[in-house]
């Protein structure tokens, strides 16, 4: 098949060929088209502006998985708000929370629109509601101290309503893999409340509460943990994936528990500790999604 050149110049951001002597465009250099094309694919992947797939929710067990990823935003989003305020690895944290935003506000129109029963489609009216208030306080301003204070109640307030959510999406389920990815979702939220609460201590928020509340998150953490291992349905792909989790999370826990105020180096290893554990745990979410 012959390609206009023009066409695909355009496509790809490729200045167009000029027509030769004849009047004639010459066909295309595709090697220098594909080449040209993957260099910008791989610039915007770096840069987080790579078009994503809006795929919709076409079973329960998606719908789990998606519901506790809006759980877990809800706090991912504030971890990065609070590391901005601070000045703590600031270029990923603004790019954290700018595709955090967007993710949520997709989702968020999906689960509503598969929503299965009319009580779960309230709960998501309602998380529609209390997510315009938190946004507005993520990225309305840039963060402050007086700003980090609401956006501190706003996440624990989306995330009650979230919660909900994917308990009810559980229940409507009744299977064993729809636990599973509850289960393994509700790690990933851990993973993010206890980072978030880790920064927001650091900035004089919370007081002694913030850490009562991660201790109470890393025994939770490591309770699931403990139960997903065990789990009959695990597969090797699925055993060696928990195996790594447990193996971060020494280093994750042992960040947490140093709680010197001021020290930049500890939150931004607390930071970069707990991206590495979500994203294990996110490939471990789908593999449980896949099972039946």
């Amino acid at each position: 098949m012959m390609l206009d050149a023009n066409c695909c110049a355009a496509t790809y951001g490729v200045p167009p060929l000029k027509p030769n002597h004849m009047g004639a465009t010459p066909i295309m250099n595709i090697s220098l088209v594909v080449t040209r094309a993957t260099v910008l694919a791989l610039l915007l992947a770096l840069l987080g502006l790579a078009p994503t797939a809006h795929a919709q929710i076409t079973d329960i067990n998606a719908a789990i998985n998606k519901a506790g990823r809006e759980r877990m935003l809800s706090q991912r989003m504030a971890k990065a708000y609070f590391q901005l305020g601070q000045n703590i690895d600031t270029y990923r944290s603004q790019r954290i929370l700018d595709t955090s935003v967007a993710t949520f506000d997709r989702q968020l129109v999906e689960l509503k629109n598969y929503a299965p029963t009319p009580q779960i489609r309230e709960t998501y009216v309602l998380l529609e509601q209390a997510w315009l208030a938190y946004k507005d306080a993520l990225v309305g301003a840039y963060p402050s101290a007086d700003g980090a204070k609401t956006v501190l109640t706003l996440s624990d307030e989306v995330l009650t309503l979230a919660h909900r959510g994917t308990m009810q999406l559980e229940k409507h389920s009744a299977t064993t893999a729809g636990r599973l990815v509850n289960l393994s979702g509700r790690q990933r939220m851990l993973s993010q409340r206890m980072a978030k609460l880790y920064q927001a201590h650091a900035w004089g928020l919370g007081s002694g509460q913030a850490l009562k509340e991660i201790d109470t998150a890393r025994g939770e953490f490591t309770t699931a943990l403990r139960e997903l291992s065990l789990a009959p349905s695990n597969t090797p792909a699925l055993v060696a994936e928990l195996d790594l989790v447990k193996q971060q999370w020494f280093f994750f826990e042992g960040a947490l528990t140093q709680r010197t105020s001021n020290d930049a180096r500890l939150a931004t290893t607390v930071a970069t500790t707990s991206e590495r554990i979500l994203e294990t745990m996110e490939g471990i979410v789908g593999m449980y999604e896949q099972l039946q």
